[in-house]
């Protein structure tokens, strides 16, 4: 699973991000470029086009929906079954699919963007019983970077 998340585990409004943290982005692609990627219907349509070197994995419940280029499944068990076992594959939002993901989650690779926001999608809860914190790396505002935020890697105990 990998996520960008508010102190308050907002998202984003309104089908959008509300940051813009062009580092986090390259961490994003850095990660999930040549993986397969598992998404909901309105984390794909927010995209401007499929992002590239990825399988895409829709999870909808539309009939008929048939972006060109993905595969579309109409659950999160089947978008896990549609992965290759010996690859990473990443569930990268919104927020319902991180919900339904969360139990077959083994690391969360998580930037903590050091602010609240108002938001209408909203990251899980991690569970500190359940998950321990393996890596964090302090990132700091900048010309570019208007929020302070941090790289976290959690794994489930």
């Amino acid at each position: 699973m990998i996520a960008a998340a508010a102190e308050n585990n907002a998202l984003g409004k309104n089908n959008e991000l509300v940051w813009h943290l062009p580092n986090d982005f390259k961490r994003f692609k850095s990660l999930t470029t040549g993986h397969h990627i598992i998404m909901g219907r309105k984390t794909f349509e927010s995209f401007p086009k499929p992002l590239p070197n990825r399988v895409h994995i829709v999870i909808s419940r539309q009939e008929n929906y048939n972006p060109e280029g993905c595969i579309v499944v109409d659950s999160i068990e089947k978008a896990l079954a549609v992965c290759p076992e010996d690859d990473d594959s990443y569930i990268i939002g919104g927020g319902e699919i991180y919900n339904l993901g969360l139990p077959f989650t083994d690391i969360i690779e998580l930037t903590k963007v050091h602010h609240s926001f108002e938001a209408d999608a909203f990251f899980p809860k991690i569970n500190k019983s359940e998950w321990v914190l393996v890596e964090s790396e302090e990132n700091f505002k900048d010309e570019k970077h208007l929020y302070d935020y941090t790289y976290e890697t959690y794994i489930r105990k």
